[in-house]
């Protein structure tokens, strides 16, 4: 079995054919030594795109050296080969790359996807900038694009703590606050619709939406109760309120 320390000493370049994309994929490693012998080994992906990534291994192979690939996350199987070792300016081991016999990115399963296709939207979005697009529609566009990265990334954030055994549960909270950002935002826009009466009593889904932020309000405002109005004393003011 070829050790890490001892793996040949010239290090191929790494010719890469497309971005790489940073994820935490659990990946299992097989391959068959020239004595026939059948190894296998725990890796994990960090950097990856369609044509392959590159995986932190204890160890691998040589340069050129055929392996089979299982997302562990998934159980997908996929074919690979070594085609270089990367290392630092100093010489330190950073992680050795693969490249898939087959481009595919389903392999890597759908973190991998969702950072792909949240850049893919921040390019769009550019374009859409050079172009002559009504400003409301970019920033609505934006928005919308922000929300989808975010929301991504909670996807993202949940599997990855689940992998590193700590609690996912933790990730709620911050999409709770991130839903009461956007929709403080959509309020906000609504607010100036209204001004500029470009929302009147016949506009498709308004009774809805009266209803709807109705009821919000009662619930947000039993949040702002004070459970010290009865008495009159308030701790926020440390003074007495005034009657109605």
């Amino acid at each position: 079995m070829d050790e890490r320390s001892t793996d040949r000493p010239a290090i191929k370049t790494e010719q890469r054919r497309g971005s790489r994309f940073p994820v935490v994929v659990p990946v299992g490693v097989k391959w068959q030594e020239l004595s026939g012998k059948t190894v296998k080994e725990a890796a994990q992906a960090k950097e990856v795109n369609a044509q392959g990534g590159l995986l932190d291994i204890k160890t691998y192979p040589g340069i050129g050296r055929q392996l089979e690939l299982t997302n562990l996350l998934s159980g997908e199987a996929a074919e690979a080969r070594i085609v270089a070792i990367r290392r630092s300016k100093q010489g330190a081991f950073m992680g050795v790359a693969v490249e898939l016999l087959v481009p595919n990115e389903a392999f890597w399963g759908v973190n991998f996807q969702l950072k792909k296709t949240s850049a893919e939207l921040v390019k769009i979005e550019q374009a859409i900038k050079s172009g002559s697009v009504e400003p409301s529609i970019l920033r609505e566009f934006r928005d919308a694009v922000d929300y989808v990265r975010k929301t991504a990334w909670a996807v993202q954030e949940w599997q990855e703590r689940q992998l590193q055994q700590h609690d996912p549960q933790t990730v709620l909270p911050l999409l709770i606050i991130e839903r009461i950002r956007r929709a403080t935002q959509l309020n906000k826009a609504i607010t100036t619709d209204l001004a500029a009466l470009g929302v009147t009593r016949e506009t498709p889904g308004i009774d809805e939406f009266f209803r709807t932020v109705g009821s919000l309000y009662q619930r947000v405002a039993d949040l702002f109760r004070d459970p010290h109005a009865e008495t009159g004393n308030s701790p926020r003011t440390g003074r007495m309120r005034r009657g109605g």
